[in-house]
């Protein structure tokens, strides 16, 4: 008697994909954006093949899994543009980047670095020039401030070493706190968020 082969149903194929995106999204934000596509479907129990056929590119799977905190990103800074205080909403923007930055490393090189963001990478930087103007005419964000600042912040933030993710917002957002006073134009000293405990071992 033949064995029935079952062939993989539409739920099946849902099942694949949602695993796929769940598992690469983990390994980027843990390992950055160069873990192999047979890494990646080696730890969601699929085949290479499976992979390639919902997401034809390694840029296909990049665009899948980091669409939605780049969606997150977007809402952050129109948030942070809406705020009536500008300053408060530089504020805000830049803390919950920084936040978001440190939680996830994948998404943090993939936005600052990798072509294909670029068109929705241009209308959140657009936003965000739109802030620093306002935040610098209500006379709080020092004037020679410049967006690439809040880059370099962002890039700084992304080489936080900490052996755990409490760890590593704590010190993102001590981190924060710091680059806010300086980007302050007429900065008052306050208290800042407790240290981070960090390995201290100079590479």
């Amino acid at each position: 008697m033949t064995a029935e082969v079952r062939q993989p149903g539409r739920s099946d194929a849902r099942d694949n994909r949602t695993r796929i995106l769940a598992v690469a999204r983990a390994a980027f934000a843990a390992d950055g954006l160069d873990v192999p596509i047979r890494e990646i479907a080696r730890r969601a129990e699929v085949g290479p093949a499976t992979v390639y056929r919902h997401f034809p590119t390694k840029e296909a799977l990049f665009a899948a899994a980091f669409a939605a905190p780049l969606e997150l990103c977007s809402t952050i800074v129109a948030e942070g543009l809406a705020a009536h205080d500008p300053w408060r909403g530089f504020c805000l923007v830049l803390e919950r980047l920084m936040e978001v930055h440190a939680l996830d490393r994948g998404f943090a090189r993939a936005f600052t670095s990798l072509p294909y963001f670029t068109a929705d990478r241009d209308r959140t930087m657009q936003m965000l020039l739109r802030l620093i103007h306002r935040a610098k005419s209500a006379g709080a964000l020092r004037s020679d401030f410049v967006l690439e600042d809040l880059v370099l912040a962002l890039m700084a933030n992304d080489g936080i070493q900490a052996d755990s993710q409490a760890a590593r917002t704590a010190a993102s957002r001590r981190l924060a706190a710091l680059m806010l006073q300086s980007f302050h134009a007429h900065p008052v000293p306050t208290p800042l968020p407790p240290p981070a405990r960090l390995p201290l071992t100079l590479r």
